[in-house]
C-alpha cells in the first residue's frame, strides 16, 4: 500500500506470551483444532451475534474474549499472529548462524556480531556512557552557530518516508529521503522534510487535553533523566531548555494533515532557493557535513516549516541547540545505552505512549534490531529458508487476478471520461509487483561490524543506509526497488515506482493459508492486494500519473466526483466513536479507508471470477461468500490498550483495525451473503454506500 499496515519489525512488542498469545501462535502455524480446512477460525467467531448488527464481533468476538494483551504488547492482532511466526523463524535462523562458524568479513558474520553485541547488556551497562563520549565531546565543542550548523548536518539519516510510509517523524531537525521528485519524473534527489520533535507530532507539545498534557509531563521526565545519565550538571535546566525549544519546533511544523497531502510537497528548490528561502542555517556547512553538499535539487516537502525550522536555528540559544543536541543523540541510540536509559526510554515511549508495562526479552529486541539494521542480509537467509516457491506463484497469480478485477471497474464506471479512463487503466496496467523478496540484495561489504560495541554497530548501520540512500541522487529511478524487507509483517504501495511490495513475512496465516480454500486467501491476503493496488487511486496516489509523476489527469467533473465520494467516506468514519467525544478522523483516514473500500471490492469479484461461474460449496456452515468476508474481518483483529489506540486515532492515517473491518458495509454483497437488512445497526442504504472506484 500507499501506507504501512503495521511496522511490527520495529515495534517494540512482546515479552511474556500469555497462554492465549501462544495459542494464536500455534493456530497461525499449523492451522490445527480452531482452524478448519475452509480457513476460517470458528473459535475466533461469535455466533450469537447478528452480522448486521456488529460483524467485527460476529467474526472476532470469540477472539476478542479469549485475548489477553501480554503485558509487553501495546496491541495485539491479526498482523501480531503473523509476526509471531516471524520471530519463531527468525529465532532458528539466527540461532543456525550462531553455531554455525561464518567466514570473517560474510554476511553472517555481521549477523553474529551485530546480535551479540546488541544482546550483550552487562557490556553494554557496564561500558557505561563511554561509547558515546566521543558524540558528546564533539556536540560540547559547538562554538558557533556555523559549527551548530555542521553538528545538525552530521546527524541527518534516511529515516523519514512520507510517500511509502506516511513516517513524517525524525528526532534530528530535517528528515532525508531519496526517491524521484514528485516533478522530477525519472530523476532522484533528496526530499526535506521536518523533524527536531522527540514525541510523536506537533500536537503533543500544542493541544490543550488533558491527555496530552500528562504526556508532556511522562516526556519531560524522560529527557531530565536522559541528560543526568549524560553527565549535564543541571539536567533540569537542560530539560526545560530542550522542551521549551521542541515546543518552538513544532509550532513551526506543519499540520499532519497537511503533511498527507503529496501536492503541498511538490515544491522543487535549487540549492540558491534553499539558502534564499530559509535563512537562519549555514546550509554550505549543513550540507557538507550531510554529505549533500553537491545536490543541487531538492524536494521541499515541507516548504512551510523548513524556513521556520531555520530560523530558530539563528534565534534561539546555542546552549539550548546543544542540549537538544545531545539528548537526540542519546535518544536514538538509547537501546544500546545503560539500563537507566533504556528504562527511562521505554517507561515514555513503552508504557506513556503504548500501554505496554513489561519490556520485550532482550532476545527478542536483540532479533528485531538485526533484520532492521541488516535488512537484506537477514532477508536473503530468510526467504531461502521459510518461503516456498508456490506461494511466490500463488500470490503472484492473485495479483494479477485482483488487478484484472479493478481494470474491469474501472472499464465499467459510467460516471469517468474516456480521457481518464484511460489514463486509469494504463496505471493499473503498468504496475510492477514484487511477491516475497526483491531480485537483487544490498552489498554490505563496507558496513563495519563489531562484535562488541553496540552503540558503534547501530551508528554505523543507521549512516550506511543514509549513504545508500543519498547515492541515488541524479540517477534514474529503479522501478523495482524495494522499500521493506521480506521478514516484515507489512506490505505496501511506491506511488512514484508505481509499484508493490508484499514481504514473505505476511503471506503466512491468518492472511495467508496454501491449505485453505479460494474464499479465505481472496478475502484474508486478497483484501490486502486489492488495499495496495487500490492506493494507486486513493486520494493521494490518484494524482499520480503511470510514470510516478505528480500530475493531473482527471477532467474537472471526475474529479469533484471522486471527491464527493471520499467525502461521503470520510464522513462515514468521522461517525465512529473509540472513546465518547474522541472520534476516528476521517480525513486522516480517508487514504486508507479509501484503499479498503476499492481493494476489498476488487479481490471479491476476483474471487467471484476464479470460480468459473460455479458457486463454491459449503464449508463449516458458511458459504463462499460468507467465508471471504469472514477471512477479511479476522485478519483485522485487533486489540489495543487504551494509550495506544488514542495515540493511534490522533497520529495515525488508519483507522482502528475493528473499524477497518467494517469496510464490508459499502459492499453490496455483503448485504446478500449475511441478509443484512433494513433496521440491522450497520444496514447503509444502497445510495450511501460509498463505491468510489
Amino acid at each position: 500500500m500507499r501506507t504501512k499496515i503495521i511496522a511490527l519489525l520495529l515495534a517494540s512488542a512482546g515479552v511474556a506470551i500469555t497462554a492465549s498469545a501462544c495459542r494464536q501462535q500455534e493456530s497461525a502455524e499449523a492451522g490445527e483444532a480452531a482452524v478448519s480446512a475452509s480457513g476460517i477460525d470458528l473459535k475466533a467467531m461469535d455466533k450469537n451475534v447478528k452480522p448486521g448488527d456488529d460483524f467485527y464481533a460476529y467474526a472476532n468476538g470469540g477472539w476478542m474474549n479469549a485475548t489477553e494483551i501480554p503485558a509487553d504488547r501495546s496491541s495485539v492482532g491479526g498482523f501480531y499472529i503473523a509476526d509471531q511466526v516471524r520471530e519463531k523463524h527468525a529465532k532458528e535462523l539466527i540461532d543456525g548462524i550462531l553455531n554455525s562458524n561464518p567466514a570473517a568479513g560474510s554476511d553472517e558474520a555481521r549477523i553474529r556480531d551485530f546480535y551479540n553485541a546488541y544482546l550483550n547488556t552487562d557490556a553494554i551497562d557496564k561500558a557505561g556512557m563511554a561509547p558515546a563520549k566521543a558524540d558528546l565531546d564533539a556536540i560540547a565543542a559547538i562554538a558557533d552557530k556555523r559549527a551548530l550548523s555542521a553538528a545538525i548536518g552530521s546527524t541527518l539519516r534516511a529515516d523519514t518516508d512520507p510517500l511509502n510510509a506516511t513516517n513524517f517523524s525524525t528526532g534530528n531537525l530535517f528528515g532525508i529521503f531519496v526517491t524521484q521528485g514528485l516533478s522530477t519524473p525519472g530523476e532522484q534527489i533528496p526530499y526535506l522534510m521536518q523533524g527536531g520533535l522527540g514525541m510523536p507530532e506537533r500536537e503533543y507539545y500544542l493541544s490543550g487535553s488533558g491527555d496530552m498534557a500528562g504526556l508532556r509531563g511522562k516526556y519531560r521526565t524522560y529527557v531530565e533523566t536522559v541528560m543526568k545519565e549524560a553527565g549535564n550538571a543541571d539536567p533540569k535546566a537542560a530539560a526545560d531548555r530542550i522542551i521549551a525549544l521542541e515546543t518552538k519546533i513544532a509550532q513551526a511544523h506543519v499540520t499532519r494533515q497537511e503533511s498527507e497531502d503529496f501536492s503541498k510537497g511538490a515544491k522543487v528548490w535549487t540549492r540558491a532557493e534553499l539558502e534564499k528561502n530559509a535563512p537562519g542555517i549555514d546550509w554550505a556547512a549543513l550540507l557538507n557535513a550531510a554529505q549533500l553538499g553537491s545536490a543541487q535539487k531538492f524536494q521541499a516537502y515541507h516548504a512551510g516549516s523548513i524556513p521556520r525550522l531555520s530560523a530558530l536555528v539563528a534565534s534561539q540559544p546555542l546552549d539550548a541547540w546543544k542540549d537538544w543536541l545531545a539528548f537526540h543523540t542519546l535518544d536514538n541510540q538509547a537501546s544500546v545505552l545503560p539500563k537507566a536509559i533504556r528504562d527511562a526510554s521505554f517507561a515514555f515511549n513503552g508504557t506513556a505512549l503504548g500501554g505496554a508495562t513489561q519490556q520485550r526479552p532482550r532476545e527478542a529486541l536483540a532479533l528485531n534490531a538485526v533484520g532492521n539494521q541488516l535488512q537484506d542480509a537477514v532477508g536473503k537467509a530468510y526467504v531461502a529458508k521459510y518461503f516456498p516457491a508456490e506461494s511466490k506463484t500463488e500470490i503472484q497469480g492473485m495479483v494479477e487476478n485482483i488487478k484484472g478485477a479493478f481494470a474491469k471497474r474501472v472499464q465499467a464506471l459510467d460516471w469517468m471520461a474516456p480521457s481518464t479512463k484511460q489514463e486509469a487503466l494504463k496505471k493499473v496496467e503498468t504496475i510492477v509487483v514484487g511477491v516475497g523478496y526483491p531480485d537483487s540484495w544490498r552489498n554490505y561489504s563496507s558496513l563495519t561490524i563489531s562484535p562488541t560495541d553496540a552503540y558503534a554497530n547501530l551508528k554505523n548501520a543507521g549512516l550506511s543506509e543514509y549513504r545508500h540512500q543519498i547515492a541515488k541522487i541524479g540517477k534514474p529511478m529503479d522501478r523495482a526497488e524495494w522499500w521493506m524487507p521480506p521478514q516484515l509483517v507489512n506490505a505496501v504501495n511506491l506511488p512514484v515506482q508505481n509499484a508493490l511490495n508484499f514481504p514473505a513475512a505476511i503471506l503466512v496465516r491468518p492472511f495467508f493459508d496454501p491449505k485453505a480454500d479460494a474464499a479465505f486467501n481472496y478475502g484474508a491476503i486478497g483484501g490486502v492486494i486489492g488495499h495496495e493496488i487500490s492506493h494507486s487511486f486513493d486520494n493521494n496516489g490518484a494524482l499520480f500519473d503511470s510514470t510516478g509523476r505528480l500530475r493531473n489527469w482527471w477532467t474537472p467533473a471526475d474529479f469533484s466526483k471522486f471527491q464527493q465520494s471520499g467525502d461521503a467516506l470520510a464522513k462515514q468514519y468521522d461517525a465512529y466513536e473509540p472513546f465518547p467525544g474522541l472520534h476516528v478522523n476521517g480525513k486522516l483516514t480517508l487514504g486508507e479507508n479509501i484503499a479498503d473500500v476499492a481493494g476489498l471490492q476488487a479481490a471479491y469479484e476476483a474471487y467471484r471470477a476464479s470460480l468459473g461461474g460455479k458457486e463454491a460449496p459449503v464449508l463449516d456452515g458458511l458459504t463462499g461468500d460468507q467465508r471471504f468476508f469472514i477471512a477479511y474481518a479476522q485478519s483485522w483483529a485487533t486489540k489495543m490498550r487504551d494509550e495506544a489506540l488514542k495515540s493511534r486515532i490522533a497520529t495515525d492515517g488508519h483507522a482502528p483495525g475493528n473499524y477497518r473491518a467494517l469496510t464490508v458495509r459499502n459492499i453490496d454483497a455483503w448485504y446478500t451473503a449475511f441478509n443484512v437488512k433494513p433496521g440491522d445497526k450497520l444496514y447503509l442504504a444502497p445510495e450511501q454506500r460509498v463505491k468510489v472506484w
